[in-house]
């Protein structure tokens, strides 16, 4: 009988222990409980969490951010100057022009001269073609830099109501800026993707998808035919995802 009683004592005694013990780990991380807070402010519990559906619109693909932008005609009622946005490329934090920065992420077999790409290799995403890049007075522009959302473009759909810092900075973004065939890049101008895709056509899913990702971060708007282009676009391809919006 003792012995049974001992036993007992010490099942207590165990429960105690295991319930102070989770008592303490509550204690210590009140958090534990709260893994995910809904907008409305209810709590769901650990095992309730279910794994994010990578096709909604948290998932940043580009279809599903396309249909969260605003879609109106051009505004024709702000006069258009390119110097408002820009007068000369801007220097990044590695103290090179912001020119030089996207040759020098965009071109391959590089070679420098202090911050200026003297030469380079271009797999351009335009025309599909390998160009050789050498600087010079007669050779540079066979790459330029394009802005993908062409400022005046987004000028007329809202970039007008920016002030002048922010102007700047969607001129000097990387994410709306490539190092492309100079003669394409010529051809496009201010074209919008109802009037203009790229030659090649395997760029086209990367090419609309950065300009909604440029679109979406800038809150600009989309017109009509450049919304229905871009869904024709995006129907070949539904899982394009954007660019650079993950952290916005």
């Amino acid at each position: 009988m003792a012995h049974k009683t001992s036993y007992r004592t010490r099942r207590i005694i165990f429960a105690g222990i295991l319930i102070a013990a989770v008592a303490a780990c509550i204690v210590l991380n009140p958090n534990s409980y709260q893994y995910a807070r809904q907008i409305d402010g209810s709590v769901q519990k650990p095992e309730e969490i279910q794994p994010k559906d990578e096709t909604t619109p948290d998932s940043m693909l580009a279809v599903d951010v396309l249909e969260s932008l605003a879609v109106r005609a051009k505004d024709k009622t702000h006069q258009y100057y390119r110097k408002l946005f820009y007068d000369s490329w801007g220097l990044t934090a590695s103290g090179c022009n912001t020119r030089e920065a996207i040759l020098a992420r965009d071109l391959k077999d590089t070679v420098f001269n202090g911050c200026k790409v003297q030469s380079g290799i271009l797999d351009d995403p335009y025309t599909g073609s390998t160009i050789s890049f050498v600087r010079g007075q007669d050779t540079s522009g066979a790459v330029q830099i394009d802005h993908v959302v062409a400022l005046s473009n987004a000028w007329a759909t809202g970039a007008f109501n920016f002030d002048a810092g922010l102007r700047y900075e969607i001129s000097q973004d990387p994410l709306n800026l490539l190092a492309v065939d100079g003669p394409a890049n010529q051809d496009k101008l201010d074209q919008d993707a109802s009037d203009w895709l790229p030659p090649n056509q395997n760029f086209h899913c990367q090419y609309v998808a950065r300009q909604i990702s440029v679109k979406a971060k800038y809150h600009l708007w989309v017109t009509p035919a450049e919304k229905s282009a871009m869904q024709g676009v995006l129907a070949t391809c539904p899982n394009e995802p954007t660019v650079g919006l993950e952290n916005q």
